[in-house]
């Protein structure tokens, strides 16, 4: 890296800034706000410092929802599915193209024909994920966790087969867009038997100096109370906008019993609140809420039914309270998202045309001499 010293003898005539507006592309599955799942909101969470920056950032989708027509969430355009034909020819121009999941092969190989940058988010740690991800431009982490088993992976390939670049970004949360006084239930986001639906009610059950508040889930079968269970209420999947007031104003304790997090975003926004968060410890979980977390093991009912009686008292309320605070402020200064922009706009720098490219190649001979 240059030095400060270095960077102040550079060449006057070598001047480095930030790339005026870029066309960046993205095609996914489903995005907000009708599409809920934590991967759709974090991309999100993403594209919009992107925005902030002055860039025209435009997401297609890949299936068809519930919203026809052309919008704009947060100063992203999104074209739904069924105006989204156009696709391939209207990223020609694109400087940048972005994907994960089920579309990485299909941008992927867009990118190569037309030689526009690709980037790829992993948000699991799956084979396939890291298999598709092969040779991107930048390759997108969203946890520590995920990188060094993608490492792992890649260990195996040839050079040329590797990502170019890789970074870790955590799933940012801007954290007044969920803070509030937090309520009085013990709640679960999705009720699928993967997020715990069944424990959930397990629990409720044993415990019913505690009231319960389960969420549906934007995806999964959803798994209903038992009869006769007057601690319960159930409530309809709630957009991300509406999180703040129709789920973390009414918690008290967020409960995480999940088989599988990469990160888990919806601890880290209970968080924002400084509500507590009882987890599995998937390693996603560990690492997103450090010392904050309250663990317990998905397969051991007793535990969550202790730890949730333990949090009936006020003084051990608001002690898990202040870490959960503390946790969500740490991340918030430790933000990824500076990173982030800077990778991206490297891309377009890098593949600015030809005529551009002597101050880089005077950068390169200045350095070696």
């Amino acid at each position: 890296m240059d030095s400060a010293a270095t960077r102040a003898h550079m060449p006057p005539q070598v001047s480095f800034t930030r790339p005026k507006s870029l066309s960046i592309a993205a095609r996914v599955y489903g995005y907000p706000p009708t599409h809920n799942a934590g991967s759709e909101w974090m991309l999100h969470s993403m594209l919009r410092p992107l925005v902030e920056h002055g860039h025209r950032v435009t997401v297609w989708l890949s299936h068809p929802g519930s919203i026809e027509k052309r919008y704009d969430i947060g100063g992203v355009s999104v074209v739904p599915y069924q105006e989204g034909a156009d696709f391939a020819a209207a990223v020609q121009k694109a400087d940048v193209l972005i994907s994960h999941f089920e579309n990485v092969p299909l941008v992927s190989g867009l990118a190569r024909t037309r030689q526009i940058p690709v980037v790829v988010i992993c948000h699991d740690n799956f084979a396939t994920t890291f298999h598709n991800a092969a040779g991107a431009d930048l390759l997108v982490y969203n946890s520590e966790w995920i990188r060094r088993d993608g490492e792992i992976f890649y260990a195996r390939y040839p050079p040329e087969f590797l990502p170019k670049r890789t970074i870790v970004v955590r799933p940012p949360v801007i954290a007044e867009d969920y803070r509030t006084e937090p309520g009085d239930r013990a709640t679960l986001v999705n009720l699928n038997a993967d997020k715990g639906g069944e424990l959930f009610w397990r629990i409720a059950a044993w415990t019913p100096e505690w009231s319960f508040l389960g969420v549906r889930g934007a995806y999964g079968q959803q798994i209903m109370p038992p009869p006769r269970l007057p601690n319960c209420e159930v409530v309809d999947s709630v957009p991300g906008t509406n999180m703040r007031e129709h789920v973390y104003s009414r918690s008290r304790v967020m409960l995480m019993p999940s088989l599988y997090e990469s990160w888990g975003r919806v601890a880290v926004e209970a968080c924002a609140s400084g509500i507590p968060v009882i987890a599995h410890p998937t390693p996603g979980l560990v690492e997103s809420l450090g010392a904050a977390g309250i663990f317990a093991y998905r397969d051991d009912v007793n535990a969550w039914i202790h730890a949730l009686l333990a949090l009936r008292d006020p003084v051990n309320w608001a002690r898990a309270s202040r870490r959960a605070k503390a946790r969500s402020e740490q991340l918030t200064r430790e933000s990824d998202l500076d990173l982030w922009c800077d990778a991206v706009e490297s891309l377009a720098r890098e593949r600015r045309p030809a005529s551009l490219r002597g101050a880089s190649a005077a950068r390169r001979l200045w350095r070696s001499q």
